[in-house]
C-alpha cells in the first residue's frame, strides 16, 4: 500500500526509556508508565491520568467503574449505532447493555436529538464516541446526563488533542478514553488511558484494571470486579517519545488534512467531507468521506482506492443491524438509517505524520479520476 492509516518509527527517545526498562529486568507496569500517566495529564489538563493495556481496556475499565456508583449488570449504556466495535464490546464485556442510537450524516457522532427517547429507568451512562477526531455536541448531552442523572464516558480513542468551545476532549464528561495504536496521533504501538478529574473515580479505575484490588494493593484482597488491564513499560516507552512529538505530529497531519481538503473540493458535489466548525478544533486521525449518492457505489469506491494502493476502511457501519456479532440483540435493519447509510457509502483513509505532498496529490487525483 502506497498510503496506509499510520506508521510507527522508533527514535531514540523511546529506545533510551525501553533500555532503562531492559536494565532494571523489569517490563510490567513501572517507572515509565507513571512517567508516561504524569506527563499525559500534565500535557492535556487533566487531573487524573490510568495506563491500560488498550483503548478498549480503558473503555471495558470504565464502564466497570460505574458498578462503584449504584449500575447494576444488565443496566444500558448509550452509544452510537455507527462506531468502532471496541465501544459496544467494552459495554458487554464489563456486563452492561449497549443502547444504540442512530448518528448524525454530516458529524458522524451520536444525534443528540436522538438520545433522550433511547433513555429508560436502566440507563446509567452515555458513551460520547468522538469518531474521526470530530468532537460530539457536548453540551446538548451533558444536558441530558444531567437531566437523568447519567454518567459521561468520552471515547476520545481518535480525538487526541481535540478541543470543544475551548475545552479539551476527555475532560468534560465523568471519564474519558483513549487508543494509541499506530493509526492515532499519539503512538505506543498498543496501550490506552482512562483520564478523570474525580479522585474517586481514578482509585476506582485503577483498582479494575487491576484485578479489583484496592488502589495500591498487591494482595489478594479483590474489592469489586476487575479485570488485568496493565501497561506495560515497553509500551509505556513508545508513548513517551508519542507526546514528546505531539506537537509536531498534530500540525503535520492537521496540515495534510486541510491540504486534501482544498484539494477536493471540487468533489463537494459527490461527497460529504468532515468540516469543522469555528467553537471546535477536530483531531487528524483520518480522513471520513461519504457519498451523497449511493448510485456511486460505495463498494467500488473501496475496492478502487485499495487497487490504486490506498488503504481504506469503510465508516463501522451500524453495530447493531449490519455486524453478524450483535445479531443476538434482535435489531431489524432500518432502525438506524443513517448508520447503515454510512456504512454501505462512507469510508476512510490514513492521514498521518509521514505523507508527503505528492501522496496528498495522488490521493486526490485518485478520487476525481473514479468520479470521472
Amino acid at each position: 500500500m502506497r498510503i496506509s492509516f499510520g506508521e510507527l518509527r522508533i527514535g531514540n527517545t523511546a529506545r533510551k526509556y525501553v533500555q532503562a526498562a531492559l536494565d532494571k529486568s523489569w517490563i510490567s507496569e513501572g517507572a515509565n508508565v507513571a512517567k508516561f500517566e504524569s506527563q499525559f495529564a500534565a500535557r492535556f489538563g487533566y487531573g487524573h491520568a490510568i495506563a491500560t493495556s488498550s483503548g478498549t481496556d480503558a473503555d471495558i475499565c470504565s464502564c466497570a467503574s460505574l458498578y462503584e456508583f449504584g449500575a447494576k449488570r444488565g443496566d444500558e449504556i448509550i452509544l452510537p449505532a455507527a462506531c468502532f466495535v471496541a465501544c459496544a464490546n467494552s459495554i458487554l464485556a464489563a456486563g452492561f447493555t449497549p443502547k444504540f442510537v442512530d448518528i448524525d450524516l454530516e458529524t458522524l457522532n451520536i444525534d443528540p436529538n436522538k438520545i433522550e427517547e433511547a433513555v429508560t429507568g436502566k440507563t446509567r451512562a452515555i458513551m460520547a464516541v468522538h469518531t474521526m477526531g470530530k468532537p460530539c455536541e457536548m453540551d446538548s448531552i451533558l444536558q441530558i446526563a444531567r437531566a437523568h442523572n447519567l454518567m459521561v464516558i468520552e471515547d476520545s480513542c481518535e480525538a487526541h488533542g481535540a478541543t470543544y468551545k475551548g475545552k479539551v476532549i476527555g475532560s468534560m464528561g465523568d471519564m474519558g478514553t483513549f487508543s494509541f495504536y499506530p493509526a492515532h496521533v499519539v503512538v505506543a504501538g498498543e496501550g490506552g488511558m482512562v483520564v478523570t478529574a474525580r479522585e474517586e473515580i481514578d482509585h476506582v479505575v485503577r483498582s479494575v484494571k487491576s484485578h479489583g484490588r484496592p488502589f495500591g494493593s498487591i494482595y489478594f484482597d479483590f474489592q469489586r470486579i476487575g479485570f488485568n488491564s496493565r501497561m506495560n513499560e515497553l509500551t509505556a516507552a513508545v508513548g513517551l517519545e508519542g507526546l514528546e512529538c505531539f506537537d509536531e505530529t498534530f500540525n503535520t497531519r492537521k496540515k495534510n488534512f486541510y491540504q486534501l481538503l482544498k484539494l477536493t473540493e471540487r468533489l463537494s458535489e459527490y461527497l460529504y467531507f468532515l468540516k469543522e466548525e469555528s467553537y471546535e478544533k477536530v483531531s487528524p486521525h483520518a480522513f471520513p468521506l461519504v457519498l451523497k449518492d449511493k448510485k456511486y457505489d460505495g463498494p467500488r469506491l473501496y475496492k478502487y482506492l485499495e487497487s490504486k494502493g490506498i488503504q481504506c476502511k469503510t465508516l463501522f457501519g451500524s453495530l447493531p443491524t449490519q455486524h453478524k456479532a450483535f445479531k443476538f440483540m434482535n435489531y431489524e435493519c432500518g432502525q438506524f438509517p443513517v448508520s447503515e447509510y454510512v456504512g454501505e457509502n462512507g469510508l476512510h483513509f490514513g492521514m498521518h505524520q509521514y505523507m508527503t505532498d505528492d501522496d496528498l496529490h495522488y490521493i486526490s487525483d485518485t478520487l476525481k479520476a473514479y468520479f470521472k
